[in-house]
């Protein structure tokens, strides 16, 4: 048992840690019911409660959550549609989110399928100088080629530091 001023009491039993926890006019609150003994502490249940609201809302705002970005391809996309796509993807992975690169195949184009799949694999092989980690490999799902990425933290934190660089360089040539 600890009692309210965080001191442990010891081992005592159940009806005189509620006496004690009565004659403060406080909550006897199980901490850890796994331990042998069970660990009780002598606290204000509300003012406990808050705390521990508290210290999840701040576990909840250090949290960093990664939306999901989708990108679809073609198999005989243009180079520059490709480029543009490309630049998408880099400021999705700079960003720190997840990218789901998806490549449809339609009608006869389902027989070059092996073709497709090798201009996927450059296209995740340019992904990968951006900063990019496959997370799911490449498959093919019906008429569909889906992966995954994931920014690789080092390499976009690199990129992300020399930018910052060239932005002061710029800004101190021009003044």
């Amino acid at each position: 048992m600890i009692d309210d001023q965080g001191g442990q009491v010891g081992v005592v039993s159940m009806p005189e840690a509620f006496r004690m926890a009565r004659e403060k006019g406080l909550d006897l609150v199980e901490i850890s019911p796994t331990a042998t003994p069970p660990v009780v502490k002598i606290i204000d249940y509300g003012k406990y409660k808050y705390e521990l609201q508290k210290k999840a809302a701040e576990a909840k705002k250090k949290q960093i959550v990664a939306d999901l970005k989708e990108i679809q391809l073609r198999p005989n996309i243009d180079e520059h549609d490709l480029a543009t796509k490309l630049k998408k993807v880099d400021q999705f992975l700079l960003e720190g989110d997840k990218v789901k690169l998806v490549m449809q195949f339609k009608g006869r184009e389902m027989a070059y399928a092996e073709t497709g799949m090798k201009k996927f694999r450059s296209i995740l092989e340019t992904i990968f100088q951006l900063g990019g980690v496959v997370e799911a490999e490449p498959k093919m799902m019906g008429n569909r080629i889906i992966s995954i990425l994931n920014p690789d933290k080092a390499v976009i934190q690199k990129r992300l530091t020399l930018m910052q660089k060239q932005n002061t360089n710029k800004n101190t040539d021009n003044v």
